[in-house]
């Protein structure tokens, strides 16, 4: 009988070590080529400390640095917020005058990219030397997406959630505004015109604010996101969302909220 207890708490240990496994929790490796750092990632980009960590680290590196790659060839999983994460760590390093690469990206991540249509934002490369060369040579601007005229305010307590939306919709072609907090949307939706609101959960303001924020929102479509849209497969959530928002916009064919 203690033999068998043996063998099952055994069982137990092994099946929690696969879980761990299983899991794998984002790694950082860096390392200088040249004048061009190359971070491999290993693991999940995922919301909360994964996200953070990438974050963390690119801005740190932007202290002294100005040419990163990020290699993506040991990463099993992007969420949401595991994209918005790097569409912010692309636009924090060109706002201080340098770029940020992508290299060895898997398929799956590469097909969320093209279903967002962020790989027109991203320079990406099979490789780390196809990467490292690129930074050695001047690089094209990237390709703008061409507008619909369609306005659309995000509001998310999350900033990665609020980048990856404002992103995957500008390269849909959409007219794309974001906000963290009810009062400055209720602002924007006093001095502009939108065809559509996507609502994030747990938003929260005083009551006077919340009264006049759903007044307004009483004059458009509206789109709660919901609390499982951050930890979605980023691909799925933006193929999903484009298909809710193209049929909100098509009259008669979506109420609002």
């Amino acid at each position: 009988m203690a033999l068998y207890r043996r063998l099952k708490a055994r069982e137990g240990f092994v099946a929690n070590l696969g879980l761990m496994e299983a899991r794998m929790d984002l790694s950082l490796e860096t390392r200088e080529v040249g004048r061009v750092t190359i971070v491999r990632c290993s693991g999940r980009i995922v919301s909360g400390d994964e996200s953070e960590s990438l974050r963390t680290h690119v801005a740190w590196l932007l202290r002294d640095r100005r040419a990163i790659v990020l290699h993506l060839g040991e990463v099993v999983f992007v969420d949401s917020s595991g994209l918005g994460t790097i569409v912010r760590s692309l636009t924090s390093v060109r706002q201080k005058g340098g770029d940020l690469k992508l290299c060895n990206v898997p398929e799956h991540t590469r097909k969320v990219l093209g279903m967002t249509n962020l790989h027109t934002l991203f320079d990406t490369h099979e490789s780390e030397e196809s990467a490292v060369s690129a930074f050695y040579r001047k690089t094209s601007t990237p390709e703008q997406p061409i507008r619909t005229g369609l306005s659309v305010l995000c509001v998310d307590r999350s900033p990665d959630v609020l980048a990856y939306l404002r992103e995957s919709l500008r390269r849909a072609g959409y007219d794309v505004h974001t906000s963290n907090s009810l009062a400055d949307s209720l602002i924007l939706m006093r001095v502009t015109r939108f065809q559509l609101l996507l609502l994030g959960p747990e938003l929260t303001a005083s009551p006077l604010i919340q009264q006049g924020f759903m007044q307004a929102c009483s004059k458009l479509t509206v789109l709660e996101l919901g609390r499982e849209f951050s930890g979605l497969e980023a691909g799925e959530a933006a193929s999903e969302l484009l298909k809710r928002i193209a049929a909100c916009l098509n009259p008669g064919s979506c109420s609002s909220s």
